[in-house]
């Protein structure tokens, strides 16, 4: 298939019991996100599930039927909550136990007097996985097929994502281009919808904010063909002044 016309999708799922709860605030969503639309994949969905084995499972096997890749995060640490890996291995019926390059990296890493068991446990995973580097804290990461496996913690996750571009094999860039009105949704919803209905190819988002005591709405216009972005840019702008409504960036 030609790749400019290739739809490239993914998915995330968040595991953690933490974020389920309040008490931690997820940001990988955000990184990965953005990582993936330099790409040209699409992130279309993202789901936060608890730790348990029955909902990483079923979980993973319905969504890595759906999406082009599956990423997930949190849960291959030291600790007892810690079950994704195991998890993986029974959503894909590979054997679990240490895998032999991970053992020898987390062993060099931490040195033999200081490998204990806690930090052994990171190096269990599908045997037959292939790995994902980390070039932060040690630990790797690792991948099943199109499911890739990385921690919860912000900046160990970004640290080991550029190990992964040759292994994503993405469609056209995914761009965007920003508009922010000093308006209210309302006001300008007609007119939106009909500048949408225009741009078949292109993805146009309102977002209301209050900043600096005023009220506006950000527009975002994303799409793959830049053309397009800027045809639509333009028609946006000119509707809002045409109703004299301030714009505030660009």
């Amino acid at each position: 298939m030609n790749k400019t016309k290739e739809k490239v999708n993914a998915a995330i799922v968040i595991i953690g019991n933490e974020i389920l709860s309040g008490r931690t605030q997820d940001v990988n969503v955000v990184t990965i996100s953005k990582w993936l639309n330099d790409l040209g994949v699409k992130l279309e969905e993202v789901r936060v599930i608890p730790d348990t084995e029955d909902s990483i499972i079923n979980t993973v096997n319905e969504l890595r039927k759906i999406f082009k890749y599956l990423f997930t995060t949190g849960g291959i640490g030291p600790t007892h909550d810690d079950i994704t890996s195991k998890s993986i291995a029974k959503a894909f019926n590979m054997e679990y136990g240490y895998h032999a390059e991970a053992y020898k990296i987390l062993e060099k890493y931490y040195g033999k007097d200081k490998f204990n068991t806690g930090r052994k446990k990171m190096a269990m995973m599908p045997t037959k996985a292939s790995l994902i580097l980390n070039p932060s804290s040690g630990a790797p990461g690792f991948n099943v097929d199109n499911v890739f496996c990385l921690p919860g913690v912000p900046s160990i996750l970004k640290s080991m994502l550029g190990g992964l571009n040759n292994k994503i094999k993405g469609g056209k860039k995914i761009l965007n281009k920003t508009i922010s009105a000093q308006t209210v949704e309302s006001e300008i919803a007609k007119a939106l919808e009909q500048v949408q209905n225009k741009f078949k190819k292109v993805e146009i988002g309102s977002y209301p904010f209050f900043r600096q005591g005023k009220i506006g709405v950000s527009f975002v216009i994303r799409s793959t063909e830049k053309k397009q972005i800027d045809y639509c840019h333009k028609q946006i702008v000119n509707f809002l002044k045409e109703k004299k409504i301030q714009i505030i960036e660009r």
